[in-house]
């Protein structure tokens, strides 16, 4: 038998092994992420719902951007932009179509290049051709309720003039983000941001100076505001899930206070703004590494925030983190905070070693380092694409980058699909008793639309039933709100349920009157194993994370004799305490000590007559002919 010392260290083989595994599947469960279904109640069996899962044809797509439709007309830009005939009235009216349709692909914002065409060849403005667009733009973006601001210009002049790379550059052009002034607080754009990193890297004091808007003095001041608990303030460590959130206006400006050091209250921060950054500060200790994953899981980041120190490097649990990021398949950008207190060795030491891991078989990110406005506005709008990861070097005492960081937060790209018009479902990542409202459960609404006063289900409990209530209110950042609709985090207040029946991990749905939903015990994933240091059989034991769900699940069934280091397979599990409401395509994550797994539900239920190692049937055939002899 191994002893624990061999048992706990990997061979550099078996970890390279692990890493270029872990970036193919994740490539593969975000394809198969497109097509979950929620379970059908019409489904008994575990493998009748397999058939759900197909090949995605990503290749396909090509067609579409290519515009070979039939009725895909290419509109001269140029024309419209600078018509000034007495047909000008039927090109502002297309351009009003053109703004329009694009503040609806980006759910109520765009990036604007005036001055270039769509492939990016320069139009060659002069600079009396380039205000006239702009002043047409700003008409039209006024007529459909929504404001510009000119983020960067070249040959312009002016505040947001950069310096040219290429000085045979003639034309003059320039980068706006038009953004829709919200009407209520539905429309009010929301982009969901993890922030991880190792203990002491400055998870905490930076979001309280990018919230706060002053500067830290060196010694926790930025901090303070953001801890929940005593022992948080005490020992400066991050043990829960802190939420914090960051308004943009119409404008492009952070909404913050005009008295120094004064927060706003997040109804304040809501009702002005029209984009909204919802920060999740997970803690960054090996002691609450299950507190930052069911963050991570739990509150469907669109992005992740990775923070390291640049006096200790890529160290401890940021490794960790990252891995976690990448093995959800979420864009990641860093932060290196301290440069005020690094020797600039010690930096380059930092970077490299970055620059390195992010660059391995299992990242795979082609690493950017920010340094000046044009760098921060083109890589924002690149963000979408998986591969690319942005890294700034701040300073939170004295305020190096920190307006980049900004910068790059207002522009940030929606990142994520959601549908609105699936079923509803919602998943309760928290829960409250509030004085005087009642129960309250707080989550990110997965699919569908939910109105206040519409009667739901919410459950499964220990027995695998939903108790049927009615939503009471809706909040959204604190604010009421009579509806909330996919892809948006809310808090619901129920009526006639008691705190101690609802738990984190439980899911809320619509009430149908012919079947109530199913929920299952057992389930079949395809897994990758990302590290152990021996193998892994049947009845192994490890903590699975689903969304919000978090519980210990036994392995009962496995394609093949064992599983180590970098192997895919097909795995039945089994959760020990209760069963659970899964749905095909969900994506789920094993640990337990160092070993790391990660998959995706492929069937709900298990069907025992059918095994998935065929060998296991040959043998316990083999075995009872021997015992009735």
């Amino acid at each position: 038998m191994s002893s624990r010392g061999d048992r706990s260290r990997q061979t550099a083989q078996e970890r390279r092994a692990g890493e270029s595994a872990l970036s193919d599947f994740a490539d593969y469960v975000q394809k198969q992420q497109a097509l979950r279904k929620p379970p059908r109640s019409d489904i008994d069996s575990a493998y009748g719902s397999q058939s759900v899962v197909t090949d995605n044809h990503a290749e396909l797509d090509i067609i579409d951007s290519l515009g070979l439709a039939e009725e895909s007309t290419q509109v001269r830009l140029k024309h419209i932009l600078l018509d000034s005939s007495k047909d000008a009235d039927e090109s502002v009216m297309l351009l009003t179509g053109l703004l329009n349709g694009r503040l609806e692909e980006g759910h109520g914002e765009t990036l604007f290049d005036v001055g270039l065409d769509d492939n990016g060849d320069s139009m060659e403005f002069a600079k009396e051709d380039w205000e006239f667009a702009l002043a047409r733009i700003q008409q039209v973006a006024s007529a459909v309720n929504a404001d510009c601001k000119v983020l960067m210009t070249k040959n312009v002049g002016g505040d947001a003039e950069v310096e040219s790379a290429v000085q045979k550059e003639k034309g003059s052009y320039g980068k706006l983000m038009i953004r829709r002034r919200p009407e209520s607080v539905d429309d009010v754009i929301e982009t969901r941001i993890a922030v991880v990193g190792n203990v002491d890297a400055g998870k905490s004091t930076m979001l309280g100076v990018l919230v706060k808007g002053g500067l830290d003095d060196g010694r926790g001041k930025a901090r303070v505001n953001l801890f929940r608990h005593k022992h948080e303030i005490e020992s400066g460590r991050t043990s829960s899930v802190g939420m914090e959130i960051m308004g943009f206006d119409s404008k492009g400006e952070v909404v913050a206070s005009t008295v120094p050091g004064r927060k706003l209250s997040w109804e304040e921060i809501g009702k002005r703004s029209a984009k909204v950054i919802s920060f999740t500060d997970l803690a960054g200790h090996e002691r609450y590494l299950r507190t930052t994953v069911f963050g991570l899981l739990s509150s469907e980041p669109n992005y992740c925030l990775l923070m390291v120190a640049a006096n200790n490097g890529l160290i401890g649990m940021s490794k960790e983190h990252l891995g976690i990021a990448l093995a959800l398949n979420v864009p990641v950008m860093v932060v290196i905070t301290k440069t005020d207190i690094c020797p600039p060795q010690i930096l380059e030491q930092t970077v490299t070693q970055l620059t390195k891991i992010l660059k391995s078989p299992g990242a795979r990110k082609i690493p950017i380092f920010i340094k000046n406005r044009e760098e921060c506005i083109n890589t924002a709008t690149q963000f979408v694409s998986q591969r690319i990861c942005p890294i700034f070097q701040v300073s939170n005492v004295t305020g190096e980058s920190l307006d980049l960081v900004r910068t790059f937060l207002n522009i940030l790209p929606h990142h994520g699909k959601y549908d609105a018009d699936a079923p509803f479902e919602f998943h309760v990542n928290d829960t409250f008793s509030v004085p005087f409202v009642g129960t309250v459960v707080s989550g990110v609404v997965k699919s569908g639309l939910i109105h206040a006063g519409d009667t739901i289900l919410i459950g499964p409990d220990s027995l695998g039933n939903f108790t049927t209530t009615t939503i009471r209110s809706i909040e959204r950042k604190r604010i009421p709100v009579p509806a909330c609709s996919a892809g948006q985090s809310a808090s619901f207040a129920l009526k006639r349920v008691r705190r101690k029946d609802v738990r984190k991990g439980m899911v809320v749905l619509h009430k149908l009157e012919d079947k109530p939903p199913k929920v299952y015990r057992e389930f079949v994933a395809e897994v990758l194993i990302l590290s152990h240091a021996t193998t892994i059989k049947t009845k192994y034991q490890a903590m699975l994370h689903v969304g919000p769900i978090s519980q210990t699940c036994a392995i009962i069934d496995i394609d093949r004799a064992f599983i180590r280091t970098g192997d895919r397979a097909t795995v039945a599990f089994r959760f020990v305490q209760r069963p659970e409401y899964l749905a095909v395509g969900d994506r789920i994550l094993f640990r337990e000590g160092r070993t790391k797994g990660l998959g995706i539900v492929k069937a709900v239920g298990y069907d025992p007559s059918h095994p998935l190692n065929p060998e296991v049937q040959k043998n316990r055939g083999a075995g009872d002919e021997k015992a009735k002899s």
